[in-house]
């Protein structure tokens, strides 16, 4: 076997071992298809590395107990921060993709010097806080709303930011760090693509409307890195003012600042709802009407699951019955609506897939 196929393989049987969280040497061996003493050369030297452990033994069916296997998540770690208009989230990750520490922050978006250095000043006072072993940081990853142009570190366009053409390598100057960059909605689908096994759409409920698509094992960005703008997608002829500046888009109906007109917060608004107040429920009521509209579209153009996140989509899971049946009325071809998903992180998403950027890339380059 060449030294490329041994890293490879050696790639493969980690990857899997990190989407088990346990397994075993012959479940290894039979689901990737590869030899037994290929599994155990490898094993051998992952387990050597420090890289995985043999946590115990499964329940004996029989023959000899196989070890479980699984990640060393404190080996490495991996921070991520989601910028926004008005908040800066910043997550400690570790090799396994669960979060150590997270912290956000309120702070206004402006392109100047000054909010760079209190985004780097932030992360290393966020990293003592919490006591991080920095020889274990293996990079920043950083999501921001809009288009990225990632080999460029350049933040293409963004209307919520209101910029254009803004290089972000005066940022990433002031890390100490590997810095790397990506959308907000494709690093929230990111940090969910562990437990999705088929093809996805990633719709984000936040202060604005986007999503990602999930298709054949990666994203899909589009000719001009513009897929999944589904927040500007018309859905009201001549309708609500959007901030794009044209009328009836889905953001105008289906952002979490529709619902922030009438609350403080979102957990405010939640608890409102919670107590019955009548003009609260009128205007969940309206969300949702919109919601199942902008989801069955997706439905009929896609025909994959849909998974809700974002803000809202962290709020949606006990409201799910009531934006099924919605959802149903609207979709001829099917009675079930299977098809809708609840995000698994409810807050952060975007901080964390960011963050998975030099996890995927650490495993990608093992030999």
């Amino acid at each position: 076997m060449s030294r490329k196929d041994n890293s490879t393989n050696k790639i493969r049987i980690v990857k899997f071992i990190l989407k088990k969280i346990e397994t075993s040497k012959p479940e290894i061996a039979a689901e990737l298809g590869l030899s037994m003493p290929t599994v155990l050369q490898n094993v051998k030297e992952l387990v050597q590395s420090g890289l995985v452990i043999e946590a115990g033994k499964y329940e004996s069916t029989g023959g000899r107990k196989a070890s479980v296997l699984s990640i060393v998540g404190n080996s490495k770690h991996s921070v991520g921060i989601d910028i926004t208009a008005n908040h800066i989230s910043y997550v400690l990750i570790d090799l396994c993709g669960c979060i150590i520490a997270k912290k956000r922050l309120k702070s206004t978006f402006k392109n100047d010097p000054a909010y760079y250095e209190s985004v780097a000043d932030n992360l290393e006072k966020f990293l003592s806080e919490n006591k991080s072993d920095r020889t274990k940081i293996l990079g920043v990853g950083v999501s921001f709303p809009g288009i990225i142009d990632k080999q460029n570190e350049t933040l293409v366009r963004s209307h919520v930011l209101k910029q254009d053409h803004l290089s972000l390598r005066s940022l990433s100057q002031l890390i100490p760090y590997p810095t790397a960059y990506e959308n907000d909605a494709n690093s929230a689908l990111i940090a969910e693509m562990k437990y999705i096994d088929t093809d996805m759409i990633y719709l984000s409920l936040s202060n604005s409307v986007g999503g990602a698509v999930y298709t054949d094992g990666k994203i899909y960005e589009g000719d001009h890195r513009r897929s999944a703008e589904f927040g500007h997608m018309i859905i009201e002829t001549n309708g609500k003012q959007c901030y794009c500046g044209k009328k009836g888009c889905a953001d105008a109906y289906c952002s979490a600042e529709v619902l922030l007109r009438y609350a403080d917060s979102l957990e405010e608004f939640f608890m409102k709802l919670e107590s019955k107040d009548k003009t609260i429920q009128k205007v969940w009521d309206e969300y949702l009407d919109q919601l199942a509209v902008l989801i069955t579209n997706l439905r009929m153009a896609f025909d994959c699951d849909i998974m809700l996140g974002g803000y809202v989509g962290g709020y949606l899971k006990q409201h799910m019955p009531k934006l099924c049946k919605k959802a149903s009325v609207y979709n001829m071809f099917e009675n079930d609506t299977l098809y809708i998903k609840n995000c698994t992180y409810e807050k952060e998403a975007s901080a964390v897939g960011a963050a998975m950027h030099f996890i995927d890339s650490y495993f990608d380059t093992l030999n």
